[in-house]
């Protein structure tokens, strides 16, 4: 292959069910108040299956693979506009690494892959947003550089 440690290359249609057999990994940790294991499963799925049928033009999804072939991790980028300067941004919506290659490197390939994307995409920001309890998630986007820039609250109405 190359130096490189894994290859990223653009989804296609054959890495669907590797996409959304990572899906249980967005809910191993606790949730907020309000939000059920199954409605989040749910959620993520049906966005998911929605950018991969219709591949919208600003929806990216890229697989990372090993040096063997293997698929080992996605990343979903989304290229949307800041709220504050109406300038391009890239949004990581979705992150996972398979569980088998967690600890190898995969989603610190995937997140500099973002910020290099970003770059040459002349993106003002790498914006993403993760569940309070997903503190694994959270340290390793801190060591990555990302810090809190808006904070979203909510109360469940019963």
């Amino acid at each position: 292959m190359s130096d490189a440690p894994y290859l990223i290359r653009l989804a296609e249609s054959d890495d669907d069910d590797f996409i959304l057999g990572l899906v249980p990994r967005f809910i191993h940790f606790p949730l907020p108040n309000g939000r059920t294991r199954t409605d989040c499963l749910k959620g993520i799925e049906s966005d998911l299956v929605k950018h991969l049928d219709e591949q919208p033009s600003n929806s990216y999804i890229f697989i990372a693979e090993n040096d063997d072939g293997d698929a080992v991790g996605f990343i979903h980028l989304q290229k949307t506009r800041d709220f504050f300067t109406h300038r391009d941004n890239c949004h990581i919506s979705d992150i996972a690494v398979a569980e088998k290659y967690e600890g190898n490197g995969v989603g610190t390939f995937l997140l500099d892959h973002a910020y290099g994307w970003a770059k040459d995409h002349r993106c003002q920001f790498v914006t993403l947003a993760v569940f309070p309890g997903n503190e694994k998630a959270r340290e390793l986007y801190a060591r990555h550089g990302f810090d809190t820039d808006l904070v979203r609250m909510a109360r469940p109405v019963k």
